[in-house]
């Protein structure tokens, strides 16, 4: 059977336009393996936070310390693959999250959790440029639908966070992190076949190397393509320091407004992030057909009026404005990313590294300053701020249109070839 499946995933990938549907799914897998493993860092809060007697304060640095380490680490990997891609990084990158989850189930107080969710971020940090770069490989056409593919995996592995401290970490404790260790043998063995299909591609010629990137672009599309790369930015910056807000700490509000058990109020955050998962997979394909930055502006005004209510309402109205949240700020989720790397051909890697990166930086940076905030004020103080942050995913409205950017790729390709024909 997997004999099959990679010869005709070989066979498709010689086609330049096609889907290849078999590598997009195996990295899928590895996301959602990935994801749930990275996930299991603030599944555990609730349960090290009295276990460890560790402050709101210090969880937050916890989670800081996981996502800075991919935030920094993850731009790099991405710009140097672009220049000599490295599949074999890929299964490599499973051991590091291998020894982190190890020693996660075996922390003993603050340090040591700190020292094991790094060696998760480094895990984590070589997954996702190179990753993202295989998707973006196995695309042909359908890129939209291709990043939806890859990332509705990562999605859906946070998403099981909350059941895992439901099902797994309230009855077995801490120790009950050793049970992941099988899924992350399961990312290296996938992870192995992976490798294999894009150190095919780059033996057959398929993939170019162009270390120049659009630096031979007119300098106006230049300022142009960084203004826009900006404000995708600051939107995903924002959007991230949300997320951080309610998978870490929304939780600890339900529990203390509610007074619910941890697992009723895990099943909430569940709820949010499913939906999200969901939006992640649907917003790839309806962008492809409707728009980026129109599905881009879906997300920003479908979620705008229900996070500010999110404070105030009942338990059950809270449980549909996840629904809600969820799906309409994570349907761009996928999006962001390809509408990025449209007028930047060539640093594919470096594009995914970025925003990735940024993704995990913005939640570390907002899931520290939080915590902080929740020590010194109160968890309800925290998540009413946090619902004034999707307001500023209304600086898309200074977004380029799809055909702008397809214009600006344009010239760049050509600039490119340009550039390289002296060379040949």
């Amino acid at each position: 059977m997997q004999t099959k499946l990679t010869a005709g995933a070989g066979q498709a990938g010689l086609k330049e336009n096609s889907t290849v549907f078999g590598v997009l799914i195996a990295i899928s897998m590895v996301h959602l393996l990935n994801d749930t493993i990275q996930s299991v860092v603030p599944a555990i809060f609730p349960i090290v936070k009295e276990s460890l007697a560790l402050t709101y304060t210090q969880l937050g640095l916890i989670a800081f310390a996981l996502n800075l380490t991919a935030s920094v680490l993850q731009p790099a990997i991405g710009l140097y693959s672009d220049r000599k891609p490295q599949p074999y990084l890929l299964p490599l990158g499973v051991v590091a999250t291998l020894l982190g989850v190890l020693g996660l189930a075996f922390a003993t107080g603050f340090w040591s959790m700190l020292g094991s969710v790094v060696l998760v971020g480094v895990g984590s940090s070589v997954f996702h440029p190179e990753s993202a770069k295989v998707a973006y490989l196995a695309a042909g056409a359908r890129r939209g639908l291709a990043q939806g593919i890859f990332q509705v995996g990562g999605n859906a592995g946070q998403a099981l966070a909350p059941i895992m401290t439901a099902l797994i970490f309230v009855p077995l404790g801490q120790p009950g992190i050793l049970w992941f260790t099988p899924l992350a043998g399961a990312a290296f063995a996938i992870q192995a076949y992976t490798a294999r299909w894009y150190s095919g591609r780059l033996q057959a010629g398929t993939v170019k190397k162009r270390s120049r990137g659009s630096a031979g672009a007119p300098a106006a599309n230049r300022r142009r393509v960084a203004a826009a790369i900006t404000i995708l930015v600051l939107i995903l910056t924002s959007k991230m320091a949300y997320l951080a807000g309610i998978t870490s700490f929304y939780s600890f509000y339900l529990i203390d407004r509610f007074h619910l058990s941890v697992q009723e109020a895990q099943w909430c955050v569940f709820a949010f992030l499913a939906a999200g998962a969901a939006g992640t997979f649907f917003g790839g394909p309806l962008a492809d057909r409707f728009g980026r930055r129109n599905l881009i502006w879906f997300s920003i005004l479908g979620a705008r009026r229900s996070p500010s209510s999110l404070p105030y309402v009942s338990f059950a109205v809270s449980i549909i404005f996840c629904v809600i949240i969820g799906f309409t700020l994570m349907s761009s989720g996928s999006v962001n990313v390809v509408y990025a790397q449209e007028p930047l051909p060539g640093k594919i890697g470096t594009v995914s590294g970025l925003f990735f990166g940024l993704a995990f930086g913005a939640g570390g940076l907002g899931a520290a300053a939080l915590g902080a905030l929740a020590d010194s004020t109160s968890i309800e103080t925290v998540i009413k701020l946090c619902a004034l942050l999707p307001l500023i995913g209304l600086l898309a409205i200074f977004l380029p249109s799809d055909r702008k950017l397809s214009e600006w790729a344009e010239e760049a390709e050509r600039s490119q070839a340009a550039s390289a024909g002296p060379d040949k």
